[in-house]
């Protein structure tokens, strides 16, 4: 078939993928690097070009980074933990031979954090069981309250503050479930378009609503940023949670601060799949603490029901969270910056159309 004659040409090609593409000549020097590499290894084009990739991109997996050296092999590999100039982040990475120019390949980088459709399907299972769960458990719950509270009122007085507290146990594993419940929920339905900063700051209020403690709140807002496609009233739950994640974080430290940051990053694209097409999330909210950060052997699994680096945290916080941004078409990815000591929740989100 021959092409058209208004097509784009390779470069134009290049800089639309929604995954980072770096050409590499027969010594792993970065040759040619799009939009999306630019986003992700932290480096402009220009300052990519001719550094070796094992200069720009650091892989502590031993046997990948074997594989990676043989110029002639097809790799693919999924939530491969890279260093790079912003920090760490986990990526499925690929290489693949150019066979008509020998030692030449293409690599291709993507965030770990968007699966594909069928770990979203596992997903959607995932979060159905223990809202299924949920439903089942509701019913005799409602029953043991019930007599809790008839008991209260025939037993003598040293034995009250027990059926009351049976009936206040029942409350509060009621408040559980019903949070169960909104991870297998049906997804939301956007009705933004909606005021970012406005939702910040309804959020931020809340927060310093109910807290004791001095954390201060800080704003670093681009006031330039146009309205998300969102919905308002999800997008402020999931900021609630954040913000007082990262307050409790902070509750230790001297003069305890959180940033919350706003920007438009350019070029930046992610392959959410909202009917059938990739989508542009060039919005993004930082939350950012100075706490000493989430557990390591927990950090690759912070989104997921039921795990929790809190003594007495539920684990359904951070799920509901994501489960939320995905269903308004968003992400959410998790960064530790050692060498800062910061903790970094980043939010992308769509431009609403």
């Amino acid at each position: 078939m021959t092409p058209s004659s208004g097509a784009p040409d390779a470069r134009a090609q290049l800089a639309a993928m929604i995954f980072a593409v770096l050409l590499l000549d027969e010594d792993d020097r970065i040759v040619e690097a799009n939009y999306a590499a630019e986003e992700m290894l932290g480096r402009s084009a220009r300052k990519l070009s001719e550094k070796r990739f094992w200069d720009v991109v650091g892989i502590a997996d031993e046997r990948l980074t074997e594989r990676l050296s043989s110029v002639d092999a097809q790799v693919i590999a999924r939530g491969v933990t890279i260093a790079t100039a912003v920090g760490e982040r986990r990526i499925n990475i690929s290489s693949s031979p150019i066979h008509a120019s020998a030692g030449w390949r293409v690599l291709t980088l993507s965030d770990a954090g968007q699966p594909d459709n069928d770990e979203d399907a596992e997903e959607r299972v995932e979060l159905r069981a223990p809202a299924v769960l949920a439903h089942e458990i509701k019913n005799p719950l409602s029953a043991i309250r019930g007599a809790s509270q008839l008991l209260a009122r025939r037993v003598a007085g040293k034995d009250k503050p027990l059926a009351k507290m049976i009936s206040a146990e029942v409350d509060r594993i009621a408040q559980l479930i019903d949070r169960m419940q909104q991870l297998g929920a049906k997804p939301i339905e956007i009705t933004g378009p909606c005021n970012l900063h406005e939702a910040i700051r309804n959020a931020m209020a809340t927060v310093r609503a109910g807290r004791d403690d001095p954390c201060e709140l800080v704003e670093e807002f681009d006031p330039s940023l146009p309205p998300v496609a969102a919905d308002q009233g999800a997008l402020e739950q999931v900021l609630i949670n954040l913000i007082a994640n990262a307050c409790d974080a902070s509750a230790a430290l001297d003069g305890a601060r959180v940033r919350v940051r706003t920007r438009f990053v350019s070029g930046l694209v992610f392959n959410t799949i909202r009917l059938g097409k990739a989508t542009r999330l060039p919005i993004e909210i930082t939350v950012t603490d100075g706490g000493s950060g989430i557990e390591p052997a927990l950090r690759d699994h912070v989104f997921e029901p039921f795990v929790s680096s809190k003594p007495h945290g539920q684990g359904l916080g951070l799920a509901l969270v994501r489960k939320l941004l995905r269903d308004m078409g968003g992400r959410i990815s998790h960064q530790r910056d050692e060498r800062a000591g910061e903790t970094h929740f980043r939010i992308n989100l769509a431009v609403a159309g």
